[in-house]
């Protein structure tokens, strides 16, 4: 019979969960992780993988294009079944073996199925079969069982056999048309992927074109969504789908235009992958989203931790960053915390502290693989606003930047920062354009480390690189700020 005793039961063997088990082995305890799906979870086979692959070569096309000597060399559209078969690669042809492997070789126990609590510190694990194992854990169980595509209720959608982001990132053709619903990050990294595959993209949302970052980014993706031949109806989300017999699917917008496409992408927003998980077992309610503290511990209503907090959540479930990368920050905190706890060590959870997990509030990086990039880190204008802070904001043309003059021809893209002037410290930093993807992490760190303006002045950007555009941004904001 198999050991079923562990120091640490995880469940949901994605990149969070993963994370987890290896940090605590680490750290000298043992681990197990559960998983009912393919090990590596939805960043590996239908999200950050397959999606950048797909937009990749379409991103190098585009590239090569802006240089008209280099242009030259390139005549005809991309090979869209090239692409696929390279997103297939990048995706290991949906096969878990090599992250099976990877979890045997740190030292992980992989047990297969659906893992529910069945109480407190007890995972129950149903395979296939509906064989039932039961395992326990020493010290803690860690919920990382990530999030999945929110249907909205718009009549007739659920039965025209709507895409999600797997179907959109797994696909094995090119349809002739895609409409696509939402127009957030999925729903703009797929307009931009399809429409340089050859499909007619239609993109409807009642919410705008990325209404969550900062607008000039948000008008510049529209503005080039545009010119790649989407149709864009940002402000009239649609009020039915249907799809005939012939496949044909016909959505209704709330402005009465009606829209026909071969295959429609819903693209709306995520939920938490916790209704069969057995949360009622521990007194919480099946289906939501999960709380908990700064240590990652799931807490209850109350606000007070699950049991005498041997309970924790990581990554999209607990709803502080639905991103892989602050996920696996998350999992090094939590696994580290478990550790320390098991071991009766000092937990810190000072504002940077190690087990602290406050990047999900103030230092949250993302990208956007659209057409033009955003790339952004921290709070916008109006979120910081929001906040309370005192703040001001400065733009600068980064087409004006000789390094981005210099990498394509009618460079278009913007970059602006956020300043909290009560500390004189960045609080926001955002980038639009091609290739900026790169840029981030110098405004990463600048927010992590607090690091005052005056002191970014003797930070000095190489010339003639993009990253001059910290320069300008400084320029403008002021020499005495």
């Amino acid at each position: 019979m198999p050991d079923t005793t562990f120091d640490v039961i995880v469940i949901g063997a994605g990149p969070v969960g993963e994370n987890v088990a290896d940090r605590v082995v680490q750290g000298g305890l043992t681990a197990a992780v559960v998983e009912r799906e393919l090990v590596g979870g939805e960043c590996s086979y239908w999200a950050c993988m397959p999606t950048k692959a797909l937009l990749r070569d379409a991103a190098a096309l585009r590239a090569v294009r802006a240089l008209p000597a280099a242009s030259q060399a390139v005549t005809g559209p991309l090979d869209a079944a090239a692409v696929l078969r390279r997103r297939d690669a990048f995706a290991s042809s949906w096969d878990d073996a090599g992250q099976v492997s990877w979890l045997e070789g740190a030292g992980v126990k992989l047990f297969r199925g659906q893992g529910r609590i069945g109480a407190d510190r007890t995972v129950e694990v149903v395979s296939a079969d509906d064989e039932v194992t039961t395992l326990r854990a020493r010290h803690a169980v860690v919920i990382a069982t990530g999030s999945s595509a929110r249907i909205p209720g718009i009549p007739g959608l659920a039965d025209a056999s709507p895409w999600t982001s797997r179907e959109a990132a797994s696909a094995t053709s090119v349809p002739g048309r895609l409409a696509i619903i939402g127009g957030g990050v999925v729903g703009t990294e797929m307009a931009t992927a399809f429409s340089a595959l050859g499909a007619e993209v239609t993109l409807a949302s009642l919410d705008g074109i990325l209404p969550t970052v900062e607008p000039y980014a948000a008008e510049l993706v529209a503005e080039s969504l545009k010119e790649a031949g989407v149709t864009l109806y940002p402000t009239s989300g649609p009020t039915e789908v249907r799809r005939d017999d012939d496949g044909t699917v016909h959505m209704t917008l709330a402005d009465g235009t009606t829209v026909e496409a071969d295959e429609v992408l819903v693209a709306t927003g995520r939920k938490p992958n916790t209704g069969h998980i057995g949360l009622e077992h521990v007194g919480l309610e099946p289906g939501d989203w999960l709380q908990v503290d700064q240590s990652l511990r799931v807490v209850g209503a109350s606000g007070t931790p699950v049991g005498d907090g041997w309970l924790y959540a990581a990554g999209d479930v607990n709803r502080r960053a639905l991103v892989t990368h602050q996920g696996k920050y998350q999992a090094r905190a939590v696994g580290d915390t478990i550790v320390a706890r098991a071991q009766g060590a000092e937990v810190d959870l000072s504002p940077w502290g190690r087990h602290a997990s406050t990047a999900d509030e103030r230092a949250v990086t993302q990208v956007i693989f659209s057409d033009p990039e955003v790339a952004m880190v921290g709070l916008t204008q109006q979120a910081a606003t929001d906040a309370g802070m005192d703040v001001r904001a400065v733009e600068y043309d980064l087409g004006s930047v000789a390094g981005a003059a210099l990498h394509a021809d009618g460079y278009r893209g913007r970059a602006g920062m956020v300043v909290d002037t009560s500390r004189n410290v960045l609080v926001g930093f955002t980038v639009v354009g091609p290739d900026v993807a790169e840029l981030l992490q110098a405004a990463a760190i600048a927010i992590v480390g607090e690091v005052p303006l005056d002191r970014l002045w003797h930070a000095v950007p190489a010339y003639p690189t993009m990253s001059e555009i910290w320069l300008r941004l400084l320029e403008t904001y002021g020499r005495d700020g």
